[in-house]
Formats: structure tokens, sequence, C-alpha cells
């Protein structure tokens, strides 16, 4: 029998997102320079400091190449930021390789078809609302936030908490 995400949550070591539709809502802005830029919510950003400060894995597989991005989550403590990666799956193995992650202890985040064949290889393949359907039909989670509108600090949070890692004393120092 299938495990349920309540069954997995326990288990996860290791958070995993893609950029555009999950950690932005996916539209890209041109300015008329030609820049691309895109929108990040900070309570998504407040989510992956804490699961940093907190222990756990956090990487960053993304087809967009936008060091602007690669700043932003640099600057949330984010180590391991994969920009311009067109075979998400090759990127995955070889990160799970180097730190000797089990698969089944991965949460990755996706919202398109480029993320369906590492969602395959997780323990919690998660997804946004407003994720393609052939996402959310093999999605164990499926947040009730859209990308870019707090879906990661959802399921960030809600792994925490099961495990006991959330912030519950607010005269902590979380900057």
């Amino acid at each position: 029998m299938e495990k349920s995400y309540k069954e997995i949550m326990p288990n996860i070591s290791t958070f995993i997102f893609d950029v555009d539709g999950v950690l932005t809502n996916g539209v890209i802005h041109i300015s008329s320079t030609g820049e691309l830029t895109r929108l990040m919510h900070t309570k998504d950003g407040y989510a992956l400091k804490t699961a940093i400060q907190k222990g756990y894995n956090v990487c960053i597989i993304s087809g967009g190449n936008n060091e602007g991005v690669r700043t932003r989550l640099s600057g949330l403590g984010v180590k391991e930021i994969y920009l311009g990666t067109h075979n998400k799956i090759e990127q995955f193995e070889e990160f799970i390789k180097k730190y000797d992650i089990d698969p089944e202890n991965v949460l990755y985040m996706g919202d398109d078809i480029p993320d369906y064949p590492v969602m395959e290889r997780v323990g919690l393949p998660a997804c946004p609302k407003d994720a393609v359907a052939e996402i959310q039909n093999i999605s164990k989670y499926i947040s009730q936030k859209k990308g870019g509108n707090g879906c990661v600090r959802d399921v960030i949070e809600q792994v925490l908490k099961v495990q006991g890692n959330w912030n519950t004393n607010f005269n902590s120092k979380y900057d």
C-alpha cells in the first residue's frame, strides 16, 4: 500500500525545489532592456532559511538561468543551486550521490513536465496548487498555495512541524 504524505514527512531530510512556477508564480517580466525578472515570496525565503538553519539539505534545480535568482537564494543560505539545467534527473542523481542521500528522504516540489522524471524518483513529490495536471497526478502532496505565493513555505513548515523543528520560540534570532 502506498504511503500518504503524512507518513512520509517524518523521514524527509532534503528539500529540492524548482524555481519558475514554484518559488515564483511563473510569470517573467521583460524590461525594455531585455532583462528578465521574477518575483519571489518572502515567506518562502523565511522557510528556506529556517530549513537550512535546522540542518536540512536544500537544493534548487531550475531550467532557468537568471543570476538574480542565484543571488537571492545564496543570500538565504542555499548552497546547492543548479540553474540552466535541461536534464533535471541527471542533476538530481549527481546531487544525491554527492551527499549520499536516500531518494526516499527527499521532497521535490515542481510544477511542470520537466520536473516529472525527478518527482518519480523521490519519496515525497509535491506541487503548488496551480501545477499542470500531469504533475498534480503524481504528487503525493498538493499545496493549497499557488507557485510564488507561499507553497514552499507551506510544505517546509509542515515537514518541520511534523519533525518538531518548526520555530515555536518567537524570541529566537531568525533574521
